[in-house]
């Protein structure tokens, strides 16, 4: 008798160890457990730790409640401004209801999947090239409302959705760094135009300072010869200008001589008057009368004074 009880302990024990290991479930911190008995859903979901289900009656499914990052495929589009892009993202997303993500849908991941590629090509449509490559983070706020609208009704919260890159054709590349370029120029010019501009009225000021006077014309330019012997690779050759000397000139006193003594004075004596002259007839001198001669009768020629 006492070996049929200890047979049927054990027996009823060995039961009990392997019930106890068929209805024994552990769900993890980052878990949530769904039960499911016969096929129904139960109203509770099994939190983090040590759990019991009925063996062959209840299931069990775990759903990972952690922020789940998903690659968006690259999505090829027109923009509204009729430039074809290639566009990629990422969503972030995460379950906030276990029982809704497993009875709402199919696939919880498979269907965030394909609203997030049909979002994304809508966004390219809507957009400008330069709102896909400068207004980024308006852009990520629509594409973020788009995805979590119908993803609410099956237990997912979007956390976040980012533009990862923009793929634009060689052409476009080639015509916007052009772009670019011609505007740093025009930059440039305008920057150069304001600077020689902003130069030439100093210039002007300091010109009509230095007309006034005119030593501060001399000490700039010995400034200048300062600064210029200070380079040691150079030769400098200083010509003595004139104007240097007519200042140095102006600038130096003149000597005082003694005062003379002051002569007596003469009285004038007195002028006789000059009788007036008759002018006299300017008689012309003719010049001297040329020798003539006459031929003989032999041929020559006899002189006559």
């Amino acid at each position: 008798m006492v070996e049929e009880l200890v047979t049927a302990g054990v027996t009823l024990a060995s039961v009990g160890a392997v019930y106890a290991m068929a209805a024994a479930r552990v769900v993890k911190q980052y878990e949530r457990g769904v039960v499911f008995r016969l096929g129904r859903l139960r109203p509770e979901v099994r939190g983090a730790g040590f759990t019991m289900v009925v063996p062959f009656v209840d299931k069990l499914r775990k759903v990972n409640m952690q922020i789940v990052t998903m690659p968006v495929p690259a999505q090829e589009g027109i923009t509204r401004d009729n430039v074809t892009v290639r566009v990629d993202a990422v969503v972030y997303f995460k379950v906030v209801d276990a029982a809704d993500a497993l009875v709402q849908v199919e696939d919880y991941r498979f269907a965030v999947s394909q609203m997030a590629q049909t979002s994304l090509r809508s966004i390219i449509g809507k957009s400008d090239l330069d709102d896909l490559l400068s207004n980024r983070e308006k852009l990520n706020q629509g594409l973020e409302l788009m995805i979590d609208s119908p993803s609410i009704g099956w237990g997912v919260q979007i956390d976040r959705v980012e533009i990862k890159d923009v793929s634009l054709p060689e052409t476009m590349k080639r015509s916007m760094a052009r772009q670019a370029e011609a505007d740093r120029e025009r930059r440039a010019r305008i920057i150069n135009a304001d600077a020689e501009l902003q130069a030439s009225k100093k210039l002007a000021e300091a010109a009509e300072q230095m007309s006034e006077q005119p030593a501060a014309l001399q000490l700039r330019l010995l400034q200048t010869v300062v600064a210029v012997a200070a380079e040691k690779n150079s030769t400098l050759v200083l010509p003595f200008p004139v104007e240097l000397l007519r200042f140095l000139e102006r600038a130096a006193p003149a000597p005082t001589a003694p005062a003379a003594p002051a002569a007596p004075a003469v009285p004038a004596a007195p002028v006789a008057p000059v009788a007036a002259v008759a002018p006299q007839p300017v008689q012309e001198q003719l010049p001297p009368a040329e020798p003539q001669s006459d031929p003989d009768s032999d041929g020559s020629i006899s002189r006559q004074d």
